[in-house]
């Protein structure tokens, strides 16, 4: 998988709520973008969470480095639907021995009823020779959320935590979707 695009996070997550003002993310004129609780930065990383109906997410992000990969967003889901949950990070700290860097991410998904339906801590995210510091790279951890039948309706919370070991710094995410 081609995790390496040189675009802009701000295409990707445009459409998000804006909740407060930030210098880390622009607008491909290098306007700054306000973060909001999907996209942050923090102490240099930066991270963006993202829910998507596109099954070929991955085919968009695959293309070539000068192509902008653009992807639908949603906040709903009815039965049968299926939503993908990624995460990008951009400002990769290196491994001054190993030069590699070192992204974890812990994922929680919780339904309506505030039980889980996934929690997992560490998994691990990037580890990679990265590029330009301002590139921005698809974390190599995606969830895939199928809507069954018996799934319970209403508000579902999303969470994702991207922690960079070698910086020793986390970004936490939040987002949620709606089963309806």
């Amino acid at each position: 998988m081609n995790m390496l695009r040189c675009w802009m996070a701000a295409l990707v997550v445009a459409s998000l709520p804006v909740s407060s003002s930030a210098q880390f993310w622009h607008d491909p004129s290098g306007k700054p973008i306000p973060e909001t609780e999907a996209m942050k930065s923090r102490d240099g990383l930066g991270a963006a969470l993202l829910i998507t109906p596109d099954k070929d997410w991955q085919a968009k992000w695959q293309t070539a480095p000068d192509t902008t990969p653009r992807f639908d967003q949603t906040r709903r889901v009815g039965p049968g639907g299926v939503l993908f949950i990624l995460t990008f990070v951009s400002n990769l700290k290196v491994d001054p021995v190993s030069g590699m860097t070192d992204i974890t991410c812990d994922f929680a998904v919780v339904r309506p009823d505030g039980t889980d339906s996934v929690r997992e801590r560490d998994l691990p995210c990037l580890k990679i020779r990265p590029g330009d510091p301002g590139d921005v790279y698809l974390s190599n951890a995606a969830i895939t959320y199928t809507a069954d039948p018996g799934d319970p309706r209403g508000v579902w919370q999303v969470a994702v935590t991207v922690k960079d070991r070698v910086r020793n710094v986390s970004v936490p995410l939040h987002s949620s979707f709606v089963v309806h």
